[in-house]
C-alpha cells in the first residue's frame, strides 16, 4: 500500500533502500552524516548504516566529486550530495570533463555509475548564489543522465533508478518541494530510466513542465477548466534521456504548446523543447510555442522581490490564455 510521505521523507526512504539493498552504495557530502543532512534528507541513516557507508567530507566539491569518480571506477556506486546545486560550479571540470567522459575516454573499460544529488531553485530569503535552477547546464553535456522529480513518489522512484543506472546521474530536486506530501509506492519495482508522464489530460493546449513547475501547471489547469479551457499537463521527469515522443503525442492532440520551468528563460531547457516542437511537430501547431521562466536577472534574496520574478500558476494561466487565443 502507498504511504503518505513528505518529499524529503521520500528521498530519505530511497537513500535507505539504496544503502540497504546494495552493499556497493556509499553516501557522502557536507553535513550528511551526524547532522542528518542540511535539509534532513539523511536523517537517521548514519546511525543505521555506520560511518563506513555514510560520512561527511571537507568543504571541497571538486575533491569529493573526484573521489566519487574514483570510487565508481573501482567497484562502488557512490552517491555524492551537493548542499546547494549552485556549488557544482566550482567542480564543473570533474563533472563535465571527467565524470561525463570516463566511459568514452577509456574506450568502455571504465564507467561512472554514480549519483550527484542536489537541490536547486529559489526559497524565501535565499540569495543569488543559492537559488539557481541549473538543469540546462548539465543537459548540454553528453554522458550525463538528468532527473528532475516533481512529486514525493517520483523523488523515491527516480532516485532508486539513478542508483541502479550504470551511467552518472544528476538528480536535481527542487528545495521548495521538500515539505509537500503525497502517496509513495515504497514496494514498487525499480523503474527503467526515462519516461515523461501525462499527469492531466486535456484537449486545448499542452503544458510541458518539470520539477516545481508541474504543480504550478496543474494549479493553472484547474483554474482554466472553470473557463472551459482544458489543459493537458506533461511532467517531463527526465531531461536526459528525453522522452519527446510523449510530448509530441500530446501536441498532436492539442495543437498548442506552453513550456514552463523555473530556470532563467534564455538558454533554459524549455528552449530545447520549443525547438524540437517546431522541427518535429510543426504540422500540428496551431499557435506559436510559448515559454515561461524566470526573467534573466539574478535571483533576489527578498521574498517580495522573489515573488515578482519567479513564475507561478498565474504566469501559466496568462500564457495559456494567449496561446489559445492566438
Amino acid at each position: 500500500m502507498p504511504e503518505s510521505l513528505r518529499y524529503i521523507q521520500a528521498v530519505n526512504a530511497a537513500l535507505a533502500w539504496s544503502l540497504e539493498s546494495r552493499t556497493d552504495t556509499v553516501y557522502f557530502g557536507e553535513d550528511v552524516a551526524l547532522p542528518g543532512g542540511p535539509f534532513g534528507a539523511t536523517k537517521g541513516l548514519h546511525k543505521r548504516f555506520g560511518s563506513d557507508r555514510i560520512f561527511d567530507t571537507p568543504i571541497s566539491e571538486t575533491g569529493f566529486l573526484g573521489m566519487a569518480l574514483g570510487a565508481a571506477m573501482t567497484g562502488l556506486r557512490p552517491i555524492a550530495e551537493i548542499m546547494y546545486a549552485d556549488f557544482t560550479f566550482v567542480a564543473m571540470d570533474q563533472i563535465v570533463n571527467q565524470i561525463a567522459n570516463v566511459r568514452y575516454a577509456s574506450g568502455g573499460r571504465w564507467g561512472a555509475p554514480l549519483v550527484i544529488r542536489m537541490q536547486q531553485g529559489y526559497s524565501p530569503g535565499a540569495c543569488a548564489q543559492h537559488s539557481q535552477s541549473i538543469e540546462a547546464y548539465f543537459a548540454h553535456t553528453p554522458g550525463l543522465r538528468i532527473a528532475v522529480p516533481a512529486t514525493p513518489d517520483d523523488a523515491y522512484q527516480m532516485l532508486r533508478t539513478a542508483v541502479t543506472c550504470d551511467d552518472p546521474v544528476v538528480v536535481a530536486e527542487a528545495r521548495m518541494l521538500y515539505p509537500t506530501r503525497g502517496e509513495v509506492r515504497l514496494d514498487a519495482p525499480v523503474e527503467p530510466i526515462g519516461g515523461a508522464k501525462v499527469v492531466r489530460p486535456g484537449r486545448d493546449v499542452t503544458v510541458v513542465a518539470w520539477s516545481r513547475m508541474v504543480s504550478a501547471a496543474l494549479d493553472a489547469a484547474g483554474q482554466l477548466a472553470a473557463d472551459g479551457i482544458e489543459v493537458e499537463v506533461v511532467d517531463l521527469r527526465w531531461i536526459n534521456p528525453l522522452d519527446f515522443d510523449t510530448v509530441a503525442a500530446s501536441i498532436g492532440r492539442t495543437g498548442r504548446l506552453v513550456v514552463a520551468h523555473e530556470a532563467n528563460v534564455t538558454g533554459g531547457f524549455g528552449a530545447e523543447i520549443a525547438a524540437r516542437a517546431a522541427a518535429e511537430c510543426f504540422a500540428h501547431l496551431r499557435a506559436p510555442v510559448a515559454r515561461i521562466g524566470t526573467p534573466d536577472v539574478p535571483m533576489p534574496a527578498a521574498p517580495e522581490l522573489q515573488k515578482a520574478v519567479v513564475p507561478e500558476a498565474a504566469a501559466v494561466v496568462e500564457a495559456v490564455r494567449k496561446t489559445v487565443a492566438a
